[in-house]
């Protein structure tokens, strides 16, 4: 059985993950932390999880955890994980970091976007964690960098087009809406429900959100050469969900039917990209509580465009499903195990 530490649990990701691993059969989670409610058991402060687990809370002592643990999720945010995940690696963990803290590969880049990088020689060792672009990757990794939740959407729904070269890419526009707990867990004016509720509104503007270095290191890599994109995220008054719609003018001319079966070849036995049949899209109600991303394409004839819509719960196959596909291949474990969630709906 595997020994699983989650460092922290009290955030949306942290108990997303601990409902996920619940059903895993190869997993006992030996450790879970929280420094605000340490000492507390997690079913008090969540009490969704009441019968299920009532293991305490600690605090973050990386040498006491690591001692209990063969793999550790680190859901904590930016610096904060980088702080602890060296410790971690030093005791022979495995490490999957669901924080921004080891997805570039720039220290510099990280840098100007986030702050000076604790540990920048890690960079060159930490795997980008999209198993349907580094799946051989992930499974000899010792330290697993799990994607964003916007980045998830935008590089799934863009993938075909860059490796096959169809695209301009100095045309890529990613217009994407994201629910409210994207935004974390803690105690944000912005967050409240009157300041949401029955609102929608842009953020972010002007190419200075933290996820445009991962979306374009990624793009640039699958397009072997540099790709800018004009990346917008907005909020939704909605708990959990991403949708993107992003545009790209094709280099020369391209049907829909074409791309159809391109995005159906390329993603052909993926167990959780579900291209939707022709004329059909994504909807964040068809994809909520699972690690499933949608996908739905077509062309604009009128202006040339092609558009791809790509929906995924930001929870899950944008944070905690995903780090658990990422445990899976690590592991040597079957990828969907513990992960075939049907969405819920309504």
């Amino acid at each position: 059985m595997l020994k699983v530490a989650v460092v922290g649990a009290s955030g949306y990701t942290g108990v997303e993950l601990i409902r996920i691993l619940h059903n895993h059969p190869e997993v006992a989670v030996t450790t879970v932390t929280s420094e605000q409610s340490a000492g507390k058991k997690i079913s008090a402060v969540f009490p969704s999880l009441r019968d299920r687990y009532d293991i305490q809370l600690e605090a973050l002592e990386p040498e006491k955890i690591a001692a209990k643990a063969d793999i550790v999720f680190t859901a904590l945010p930016h610096k904060a994980a980088m702080a602890v995940v060296p410790t971690f690696l030093d005791k022979g963990c495995k490490v999957i970091d669901l924080s921004a803290d080891y997805r570039l590969h720039d220290a510099a880049e990280y840098a100007s976007w986030y702050e000076e990088h604790l540990n920048p020689e890690l960079l060159i060792h930490a795997v980008y964690g999209l198993p349907e672009v580094r799946r051989e990757e992930i499974a000899g990794a010792d330290l697993v960098a799990n994607p964003g939740c916007y980045p998830t959407s935008v590089i799934l729904g863009l993938m075909p087009l860059l490796k096959e070269g169809l695209i301009d890419t100095g045309s890529i526009i990613a217009d994407s809406k994201s629910g409210v707990s994207g935004a974390g867990r803690g105690a944000k004016v912005d967050n409240l429900y009157c300041e949401v509720n029955e609102g929608f509104k842009a953020y972010g503007v002007g190419g200075v959100h933290r996820h445009i270095p991962e979306i374009e290191q990624e793009l640039s890599l699958l397009a072997g050469k540099g790709v800018v994109i004009s990346f917008t995220p907005h909020l939704v008054p909605m708990d959990r969900g991403i949708l993107s719609t992003v545009y790209a003018t094709p280099k020369k001319g391209v049907t829909a039917a074409q791309l159809q079966s391109l995005y159906e070849e390329h993603y052909d036995g993926e167990a959780f990209v579900r291209v939707l049949p022709q004329g059909n899209f994504p909807s964040t109600g068809f994809v909520r509580g699972s690690n499933f991303c949608d996908i739905g394409l077509t062309v604009d004839q009128r202006t040339g465009r092609i558009i791809i819509v790509s929906a995924l719960d930001n929870l899950v196959k944008g944070a905690s499903g995903q780090a658990v596909q990422n445990m899976n291949i690590v592991c040597d474990f079957p990828e969907t195990m513990g992960l075939e969630l049907i969405p819920i709906y309504p």
